[in-house]
C-alpha cells in the first residue's frame, strides 16, 4: 500500500530546530502521543510539525513525541505506560494524546497523581465523554453528531439514493460513533435515503491493518453492485478509508467525508500520489488531490475537509498548550482561562482559507454541557465542485438528542 511521505521534510526541519535549541535548552517540555503512520498518519505529521517549530527534547527542544501501538486494544498497558511516563520528566508541563484511545483516562489518572499541575489535552477521544472528561483539562473532537445529519443531507443533495455505513463492534461501542450512526439512520429515514449497515474486520484484531484493508478492497465492488452507483459509502476506520476511495474511483459511488476528514486521509494512497514536495501545504495538497480525482472521472463524487482534522488537532492543541504555559496556566487555573474562542483561533491559524465552528458537547440524556469538551466542525469540500457551505446549516435539535 503506497503511503504519502511527509517525514523527510519534517525530519530535516526538526533536526535543524533541535540543533537551534541545543545552545539554549527549552525551559519547559510538552509531550504528545499519536498513532503510527499505518493507523493515523495525519495525527503523527501534526506532532512532527510541532517538532519542526519547537525542536525535539533530545536536542534541547520542547516537544517529546511517542506513538501508541497499532494493536492498542491488546497492548493497553503499554499504551498507558507510554503516556504516563511523560510525568517522569520534571520539565514536562502538558501532555496531548491524539487520538485518545482506550487507556488514555487511566494514563492521565497516573499523571495527575504524580504531577497534579500538568495540563492534559485529548484529541478525538475513543472513551466515553463522561469518562475522559472526568480527568482531562480539554477534550476536542470532530462534531460527529452534527455530521451525522449534515453528511446525509449532502448525500441527498448530490443525488444519492442509499447510504452505506461500514464499521465493527468496537467502534459501535463508542458513544459518539454509535450516536452518529443512529443520527445517520434517522436522517436517511426522514429525507428518503436507504440506510444500510455493513460489518468489516477491526484493524486491531488478528487480521491487522492489512487484512482489514484487503477486506474492504474485495467487498467494495460487490457492495457497489448491490446498492448501486448512486450510493454514498462511509467507514469509521482511518486505515480502511484508502481501499474504499480506490474502489469508488474505479467502480463508482460517492464518498462524502472520512471519519476524520482530510485531503491526506486515504486519497494519496488510493490515487497513487507522492506529495512529498508539497508536504504541510494544504492548499497545494488539496489542489493536487482534486485535479487527480477530476482527471480520473470522480469529480463531484468525493469529499474532504480542506484541512486535515488529525494534523490540525495535533498542531493546534500543541500551540494552545504553549500559550497556556506561557500565560502561567496550570491544571488548577485552566477552567478560569479556557474558553472556546481561545482554542478555535489556533485551529483557524492552521487553516487560513477555512474556518472552524466549535460548541460544547452535551449529554443526550441530561442535556448538560461538558465545559471541557468541545466539538468542532469544518465545511465539506467536494472535489471538483468546491465548498458545500454545510456549516451554514443548523442541525435540528431532535437529531442531537438521539441516543
Amino acid at each position: 500500500m503506497k503511503k504519502y511521505h511527509l517525514a523527510a521534510l519534517f525530519l530535516g526541519a526538526a533536526l535543524f530546530a533541535g540543533a537551534a535549541c541545543a545552545a539554549e535548552p527549552a525551559k519547559f517540555h510538552i509531550g504528545i502521543c499519536t498513532g503510527t503512520v499505518s493507523q493515523s498518519e495525519d495525527d503523527l505529521r501534526g506532532a512532527e510539525a510541532l517538532i519542526q517549530k519547537y525542536g525535539d527534547v533530545t536536542n534541547g527542544g520542547m516537544i517529546k513525541h511517542v506513538t501508541y501501538p497499532d494493536s492498542f486494544m491488546t497492548e493497553q498497558e503499554t499504551t498507558i505506560s507510554q503516556i504516563a511516563s511523560f510525568a517522569d520528566d520534571p520539565l514536562m508541563k502538558a501532555v496531548i494524546v491524539n487520538q485518545g484511545i482506550p487507556g488514555t483516562t487511566e494514563a492521565f489518572r497516573r499523571i495527575r497523581e504524580k504531577r497534579p499541575e500538568m495540563l492534559l489535552f485529548v484529541g478525538e477521544a475513543h472513551e466515553d465523554p463522561s469518562v475522559i472528561d472526568s480527568i482531562s483539562d480539554l477534550t476536542v473532537g470532530n462534531d460527529n453528531l452534527s455530521r451525522g445529519y449534515l453528511n446525509i443531507v449532502l448525500a441527498k443533495r448530490l443525488g444519492c439514493k442509499n447510504f452505506v455505513h461500514i464499521s465493527f463492534p468496537r467502534h459501535m461501542s463508542y458513544e459518539l460513533l454509535s450516536r452518529r450512526r443512529m443520527i445517520m439512520e434517522q436522517t436517511c429515514k426522514d429525507i428518503g435515503l436507504g440506510f444500510h449497515f455493513e460489518t468489516a474486520p477491526d484493524p486491531t484484531s488478528d487480521v491487522g491493518v492489512a487484512g482489514a484493508q484487503q477486506f474492504i478492497l474485495e467487498k467494495m465492488p460487490t457492495w457497489i453492485d448491490k446498492y448501486g452507483k448512486d450510493t454514498a459509502f462511509f467507514c469509521t476506520n482511518d486505515a480502511q478509508t484508502e481501499p474504499m476511495l480506490k474502489s469508488i474511483v474505479e467502480h463508482g459511488g460517492y464518498f462524502i467525508e472520512a471519519d476524520l476528514p482530510s485531503p491526506l486521509m486515504g486519497y494519496p494512497g488510493a490515487l497513487g500520489l507522492d506529495l512529498a514536495d508539497v508536504s504541510g501545504n494544504f492548499e497545494a495538497i488539496l489542489k493536487r488531490v482534486e485535479d487527480t480525482v477530476v482527471a480520473r472521472g470522480a469529480g463531484g463524487r468525493m469529499g474532504v475537509w480542506a484541512y486535515s482534522l488529525g494534523f490540525t488537532t495535533s498542531k493546534a492543541l500543541g500551540e494552545f498548550a504553549v500559550d497556556c504555559i506561557n500565560q502561567g496556566v496550570t491544571h488548577q487555573k485552566f477552567r478560569r482561562y479556557f474558553e472556546i474562542p481561545k482554542v478555535i483561533k489556533f485551529f483557524d491559524a492552521e487553516s487560513p482559507n477555512s474556518s472552524w465552528k466549535g460548541r460544547y458537547y452535551a449529554d443526550a440524556q441530561t442535556d448538560v454541557e461538558s465545559k471541557n469538551h468541545i466539538l468542532i466542525l469544518q465545511d465539506t469540500y467536494m472535489l471538483g465542485a468546491g465548498p458545500q457551505h454545510m456549516t451554514d446549516i443548523e442541525v435540528p435539535e431532535k437529531y442531537l438528542k438521539i441516543h
